[in-house]
Formats: C-alpha cells, sequence, structure tokens
C-alpha cells in the first residue's frame, strides 16, 4: 500500500499504527503518513485529522500522529 501510494505522490491516512510508524522509520522518503487512534466519533476524527495535518503541510516524509482524545 505505502509502495502504491509513493507511485502516485499520494499520502497515507490509517489506523493501522504499528506497521506504517515501522515502515517510516525504515524509509522516511514518502509523501506523508497520518496514523491515527480510532475514533467512533465522526466528526471530530475528520476536525482533529484536519488540524494536525495543516499544521505540519507539506507532508513529504513525515509521520503525523491523530491521537483520539481522551473523554
Amino acid at each position: 500500500m505505502l509502495a502504491f501510494a509513493i507511485s502516485q505522490e499520494r499520502s497515507i491516512l490509517t489506523i493501522n499504527r504499528d506497521d506504517f510508524i515501522r515502515l517510516h522509520r525504515r524509509d522516511s522518503r514518502h509523501f506523508g503518513i497520518i496514523v491515527c487512534t480510532n475514533n467512533r466519533n465522526w466528526e471530530q476524527f475528520a476536525a482533529l485529522i484536519d488540524e494536525a495535518v495543516t499544521a505540519e503541510e507539506p507532508l513529504l516524509g513525515k509521520l503525523i500522529r491523530v491521537v483520539r482524545p481522551v473523554t
């Protein structure tokens, strides 16, 4: 999946945190990886992702973590 995203010059958004953190540590030549904790509050989830991505642009070579807030 990461190789395809790289070939398309696209970022990855995933809740598969462990595998993609490992891939980023192995090689940071990608167009951005956003790893998230699962959050079923979809509006909050989308807002947190948007805020994190906007704060970090450009995403080239970056690993961005979006963590569900503790309630």
